[in-house]
């Protein structure tokens, strides 16, 4: 790690706070601390985004752990001199959260959060993640060093299998799995994908992910190259990350500069280059074969499946498709160990998630919890509470992810549980409503959006999506069909069994979910004296009727 002081003030810069002036602020604050001739004493260091959002600049203190939001320029002066020089909390910006602290093994209780660090997000906020010599300086590419040198690619497929972990992206599935249905085919050249799409709303983890921990995601991305037998690599990443692009970028650069990327890593045979694709932005795209389709510079539409990427993937050779997430997991794992991930989260769950905390709450952000922390518990633990009014409903995974009761606070969440009473856990977004949120208009929110990015490729999708906000919309004006709710039903069921991709198939999620939680509410908007009224169409000079 490079040199730093005693103290370090930390300025989280992500593609937030740069809007809000971060990189004026840290000018400001070195100036001044060179001013009061505390520069031997104090370092201060970009870092990626700490935690909070909403408040501004962020800057946090290590090793105390304290933060202060909303940092103008103008405070400068005053924060240096109450904080460094008399040596007190700056009262005035000071915030309630604490940076996370450091796992402790010896103490640590998966069911117990005050004494939860975090895995993923362990440099977020903590190292400068434009200096590839702060990453080295944490054990970065320890990892890769390991199983270039120690292990076979079998012997870390296998380990990855061990630890338990599951794709991060809102499918689930197991990880390891994944990569030895790539490991295992014969044809070459194979590709390492990493999903940098994110275009959920409401989900920005990845984004602050690479932006803060960019060398973490390369290094699992090689690592996952030298167990399928990959050579080349891409980040497929969103057009609008644009801080993300540039120090992703630049991590790479670095990382081939001192031989950690690029041709005979660690002076091994093996070979591993990544490379950028920019996509457009669209939804679809996340979902992996439509991505496949946009790389290769064909319209971002799904693939039947199968064959699956493993085994005709980006330009029909095996490919390995990973989200940013997964692959921020997999240096810890081969570092520490299996069966120190399964000291995570539940048996069936292991290890952490990163989730976003958005809408009706006192502290919204990111954090990373153990698997199987109740809704409950990060609503009033980590999040403050609810900002105003009571707790209605929270949507669980982004637009697409399932709207969750008051009566499924207590639900642990993780992959077996949810599936028990009939959820999935979703990509990490967690959108929290308080009771003056109208169901029938969020509902009507997310249709719209799905009407937006529905690719078009299925009827079903294409026609569903307008009909359900169509639905959406009279039930908004309480003058729906008097079987509205039932046809709203059926189609939802229909998309779910028959959508050609996972689109399609997740709209059912939220629009299923609020029906069975709030059918009462939803029936408000029905007029039950309101009938379908036949409808007459001529053709080729013959009319039918049909209602």
């Amino acid at each position: 790690m490079s040199k730093r002081g005693i103290a370090q003030i930390l300025v989280g810069i992500d593609g937030n706070t740069v809007l809000s002036g971060a990189r004026k602020i840290k000018t400001k604050l070195i100036t001044e601390i060179n001013k009061q001739g505390l520069s031997d004493q104090v370092s201060v260091i970009e870092t990626g985004s700490i935690g909070p959002i909403n408040k501004g600049v962020i800057v946090g203190i290590y090793p105390t752990g304290e933060m202060y939001g909303n940092v103008t320029e103008k405070d400068i002066a005053e924060f240096v001199q109450e904080r460094f020089v008399k040596g007190r909390p700056y009262k005035k910006l000071l915030l309630e959260e604490k940076i996370q602290p450091e796992i402790d093994l010896e103490t640590y209780d998966s069911r117990k959060t005050q004494y939860f660090g975090r895995i993923v997000l362990d440099n977020c906020g903590k190292i400068n993640p434009e200096d590839i010599e702060e990453y080295i300086g944490t054990g970065g590419y320890e990892a890769l060093g390991t199983v270039l040198k120690e292990k076979t690619s079998e012997e870390v497929i296998q380990e990855v299998k061990n630890s338990g972990l599951r794709g991060r992206g809102g499918a689930g599935f197991p990880t390891g799995l994944k990569w030895s249905f790539a490991a295992q085919e014969k044809e070459s050249p194979k590709y390492v994908i990493c999903n940098a799409d994110e275009g959920e709303p409401g989900t920005f983890k990845d984004r602050l992910i690479m932006e803060g921990d960019p060398h973490r995601v390369l290094e699992g991305m090689a690592i996952c190259g030298y167990a399928i037998g990959a050579n080349t690599g891409y980040i497929y990443i969103r057009g609008e990350y644009q801080l993300s692009i540039q120090r992703l970028g630049k991590a790479i650069k670095d990382a081939e500069k001192l031989g950690l990327l690029g041709k005979n890593i660690f002076g091994t045979d093996f070979d591993f280059e990544v490379k950028i694709k920019i996509g457009a932005g669209s939804y679809v795209c996340g979902e992996e074969t439509s991505l496949l389709n946009s790389m290769e510079g064909f319209r971002g539409e799904p693939r039947l499946k199968p064959p699956f990427p493993a085994k005709s993937g980006f330009l029909f050779k095996p490919t390995n498709v990973n989200n940013v997430e997964t692959l921020a997991n997999i240096a810890p794992i081969v570092l520490n160990g299996a069966e120190w991930f399964k000291k995570f989260g539940t048996e069936d769950s292991p290890g952490t998630k990163v989730y976003t905390i958005l809408g009706h709450v006192n502290r919204s952000g990111l954090i990373e919890v153990p698997m199987g922390i109740t809704l409950r518990e990060i609503i009033y633990d980590y999040a403050g509470g609810i900002s105003s009014g009571k707790f209605k409903m929270a949507q669980i995974g982004g637009t697409a992810g399932d709207i969750l009761s008051a009566e499924l606070l207590d639900v642990p969440l993780d992959y077996k549980s949810l599936q028990e009473v009939g959820h999935n856990l979703g990509s990490g977004a967690i959108l929290i409503m308080n009771d003056s949120v109208s169901v029938v208009d969020f509902l009507k929110c997310c249709m719209k959006f799905f009407v937006h990015e529905s690719c078009g490729r299925c009827s079903v999708c294409r026609i569903g999506t307008r009909q359900l906000y169509e639905s959406f919309s009279r039930l908004e004006k309480k003058e729906a069909y008097f079987d509205e709710l039932k046809n709203i039903e059926e189609l939802a069921e229909g998309l779910k069994l028959t959508a050609f991709c996972p689109l399609g198939q997740s709209i059912a999620s939220p629009v299923l979910s609020a029906i069975k939680y709030f059918k009462a509410e939803l029936s408000k908007g029905v007029n039950p004296n309101k009938i379908h009224e036949p409808v007459t169409r001529e053709k080729s000079g013959t009319v039918s009727s049909y209602s």
